[in-house]
């Protein structure tokens, strides 16, 4: 227990750090339960043009580039962090900093690689100081997100970090309550772990990290057989 509330006391003070004042509440999540998620967009090319040029919400006049996505068309397994952070919003591309470091380190530990993957963020433009999103940002975004998964058609969903977990799964569940288990949405396996960026700050959490991997490589390998 002592464990846990040190955690989360220096959770707290990194979020505090990064000038977070409020975590978002149960009503604003639950209003993205029913947004119209559906976009004018016939194919993901027109979807990253779509979201290069979009100015739906705040983050538009801050960012270097939007970070659309990247990956396979149509593949079996899609990743879901939180939002672009420095290195991303500078080059335009999704995990390609430390936290897309470790990212890569993760998948090939269970033996997927990174081409073979979809991977994307709920929120495509970077928040300022990598604080997190707002609701009203993250309501912005998601129809995006639906677009995505409904273009890529993907089976098996791993979700990394809260925001991505409770955005995807349209629940206010915290991750302790989300981890450790196979959740399902619209058809669709989803498995939730940690951010990287996380586990970078903690690393005594990467524990805890593999016992996902080795969940969402048994889910992927049978994907893959059948």
């Amino acid at each position: 227990m002592w464990e846990a509330l040190e955690l989360l006391e220096k959770y707290l003070f990194y979020l505090q750090r990064l000038g977070v004042e409020a975590l978002p509440g149960k009503k604003n999540l639950k209003r993205f339960l029913d947004l119209d998620l559906t976009l004018p967009v016939s194919s993901l090319k027109e979807l990253y043009e779509e979201v290069k040029r979009c100015t739906k919400c705040k983050l538009h006049r801050t960012r270097t580039h939007a970070v659309p996505g990247e990956g396979p068309e149509q593949t079996r397994l899609m990743l879901v962090g939180e939002a672009p952070g420095r290195d991303e919003d500078l080059e335009g591309r999704p995990f390609v900093g430390r936290a897309g470091k470790l990212l890569d380190q993760m998948l090939a530990a269970i033996k997927i690689k990174r081409a073979e993957v979809y991977i994307t963020n709920v929120v495509k433009c970077r928040p300022p100081g990598n604080r997190t999103p707002d609701p009203d940002e993250i309501e912005a975004c998601l129809p995006y997100l639906a677009q995505q998964i409904k273009f890529v058609s993907p089976r098996l969903i791993c979700t990394l970090g809260l925001i991505a977990a409770q955005s995807v799964l349209g629940t206010t569940e915290p991750l302790s309550r989300l981890r450790g288990r196979v959740h399902e949405k619209d058809g669709i396996k989803v498995v939730v772990t940690y951010h990287p960026a996380f586990l970078l700050r903690f690393p005594a959490r990467k524990r805890d990290a593999w016992e996902d991997l080795k969940m969402l490589q048994k889910l992927y390998q049978e994907l893959v057989r059948a």
